[in-house]
């Protein structure tokens, strides 16, 4: 391909979740309601598991980051895309989406294995309960939450330079609410072998390894669980790790939708779809299902409700 005479692109338009008129006001409405309950509730999470010294233990420290990554995940993509509900030029600038597409990877990986990390802290939990403390000890779980940030930032450093060494240069229309790798390798107007190798083998290898960790602590969660005589010493063990259960098979299940689809029914609109659901969606129902269905994070709430000032020692 002659490249003499072609202008390189500067700038992309996002077509967004729709192009039709008449839905971006609405539209607009639905998405600012959904990130600002997904604001209040992780950062609620936040707050409470921060300030409560009931919610000092390591599951609500790992629930305390993913809610971190929750909030950071929406906030990376939702801003701007609420900003292109309203005006008509939905343009973004070439390194304002390379950083968009950075921070998302960021947040995504790290969900990946912050999952994963909570499913093996619900493992130790259920099948060595005498050992938990001294298994799960304060220095184990800042080492699995700093190699989770180390994964999540290694994979945005070495994919988003990648998808961006390929030549832009002639349509800059990508056919999404935000910059995604397959979208824009979709607009190259060179050979993406290499960035299309590297994207799947992160894509691959972090949903693998995280998967295969989440399944194995699972299993062994269910033995044991089955191996426990009395129902209600069942019940309560099942109810240790349902909140995390539920928040993996949604997540997964997108996940999984999204890639495992046949080729020949894939599109990206599909993809559209799935985005906005762990996007936003999942982001804001996490808080809703570790807090419904937890005792410990209720009362923290009722308590931090009556006096807000006595759990921030301001009196």
């Amino acid at each position: 391909m002659a490249t003499g005479n072609l202008t390189h692109v500067t700038e992309f338009i996002l077509m967004g979740v729709t192009d039709r008129p008449e839905l971006q006001v609405p539209l607009f409405f639905l998405f600012l309601v959904i990130y600002l309950l997904t604001a209040a509730g992780n950062l609620g999470i936040i707050t409470l598991t921060s300030v409560d010294s009931r919610l000092q233990t390591p599951m609500y420290f790992f629930l305390r980051h993913l809610a971190v990554i929750n909030f950071g995940n929406s906030t990376v993509i939702a801003p701007k895309m609420l900003v292109n509900f309203l005006v008509s030029k939905k343009t973004t600038l070439y390194y304002e989406c390379a950083t968009q597409l950075g921070g998302f990877l960021v947040f995504m990986v790290s969900e990946i294995f912050m999952l994963a990390v909570m499913a093996y802290d619900r493992y130790v939990a259920i099948c060595n309960p005498l050992l938990y403390m001294v298994v799960v000890s304060r220095r184990v779980c800042l080492l699995l939450v700093f190699l989770t940030y180390l994964f999540s930032f290694v994979t945005a450093i070495v994919v988003t330079p990648c998808v961006f060494s390929v030549s832009y240069c002639s349509s800059n229309v990508i056919n999404h609410f935000y910059c995604d790798n397959v979208p824009l390798l979709a607009l190259s107007c060179s050979d993406t072998h290499l960035p299309e190798t590297v994207v799947f083998f992160f894509s691959a290898t972090n949903l693998f390894f995280s998967m295969i960790i989440v399944l194995i602590s699972y299993f062994n969660i269910v033995l044991a669980i089955l191996r426990i005589r009395s129902s209600e010493g069942r019940k309560k063990a099942f109810s240790t790790c349902a909140s995390h259960m539920m928040a993996v098979t949604v997540f997964y299940g997108t996940l999984l939708f999204m890639y495992l689809q046949p080729r020949t029914n894939h599109s990206l609109d599909t993809d559209k779809i799935a985005s906005v659901f762990y996007t936003l969606i999942i982001p804001m129902l996490n808080p809703v299902i570790y807090s419904l269905r937890n005792k410990d994070v209720k009362c923290a709430l009722k308590e931090f409700l009556k006096n807000p000032c006595k759990k921030f020692n301001l009196i």
